[in-house]
């Protein structure tokens, strides 16, 4: 039997809950890069100013999702701060974690409305390129989270090398090396479970067409989808040239050297989640004077938690 498109499932799904008077089942997830959530500044980074860290509360309150992966998050305690003063703000986050890698200044982290049922940080994930050895820098957060009583997802979140250079290696080896460890966790998961409700999000510090995103995707029947989130500024979300992406506004990144915009934050999903995914809820989110809290923009997937 044929697949149904994604659009018209969803679509059907909340027809049928309105018909049956029953809540539509949906859950979303963002990523969200805050440039250095430092509390007390380090090397390099500068702690984070009270002006940026309230727009980023504004962004993370008009995104509302319910697994927020964040990048570039400082210690425990400046999540934990974000993570209560965004309660007291009246969104509440009762799940937490904080992957520490390499780098001792910024980390990978989640915060959930749902239950971790599983935690499998990656911390020491390591490669040999040019004959060194090397590793991951921030390391990745792995986990199994409970929508609802017969809804999971795994959730894999990242934040690959800079593009700055440093003296070592090619800052694009490295990070291409960082995406085929990341990708070995993603082949594992589909290898036991070809179905899985995975997600794999965050600064994957790339361009689509680049070896380190093409890594992460792949290829074949293990291929992931790329959501391709746009703006929600009135364009027409399809395209006129079904060879072609749509001329729509995807870019997540402002570098200020350059002075330049590009899409580099990715929220990827496997074939088993892509029947649930309602790509009208897919979004970048665009608020008026959006780099006051980070050269990133967040960006948010939605769906709906019925197994297809």
């Amino acid at each position: 039997m044929p697949r149904m498109n994604p659009r018209v499932f969803v679509a059907v799904a909340v027809v049928f809950c309105a018909i049956r008077g029953l809540p539509a089942a949906t859950f979303s997830v963002a990523t969200f890069n805050l440039e250095n959530y430092l509390d007390v500044s380090v090397e390099h980074r500068t702690a984070k100013p009270d002006q940026a860290r309230a727009k980023i509360r504004e962004s993370i309150r008009a995104l509302n999702a319910d697994v927020l992966a964040l990048q570039e998050m400082g210690s425990t305690n400046a999540l934990l701060e974000l993570r209560s003063s965004l309660r007291a703000e009246g969104l509440d986050y009762p799940h937490w974690e904080l992957v520490s890698g390499f780098d001792t200044n910024i980390h990978v982290a989640v915060l959930s409305r749902f239950p971790f049922i599983a935690q499998r940080p990656h911390t020491n994930e390591a490669f040999l390129l040019n004959r060194r050895r090397f590793s991951v820098s921030r390391g990745f957060a792995e986990l199994d989270i409970r929508i609802n009583d017969t809804y999971r997802i795994t959730l894999i979140a990242l934040h690959l090398k800079s593009r700055r250079e440093v003296p070592e290696a090619s800052e694009a080896d490295l990070r291409e090396q960082e995406a085929i460890q990341v990708r070995k966790v993603v082949d594992a998961r589909l290898d036991s479970d070809p179905n899985v409700n995975l997600i794999v999000l965050g600064d994957f510090n790339d361009l689509k067409d680049s070896k380190p995103v093409k890594t992460l995707i792949g290829r074949g029947r293990t291929a992931l989808v790329d959501t391709r989130p746009a703006e929600r500024n009135g364009d027409d979300p399809t395209s006129a040239n079904s060879r072609t992406a749509p001329r729509n506004v995807t870019w997540t990144y402002h570098f200020g050297k350059d002075d330049t915009y590009s899409r580099i934050d990715y929220i990827l999903i496997s074939r088993g989640l892509a029947q649930e995914w309602n790509p009208q809820a897919t979004y970048v989110l665009s608020v008026p004077n959006w780099g006051q809290a980070s050269d990133h923009r967040p960006i948010l997937a939605s769906f709906v938690a019925d197994d297809k």
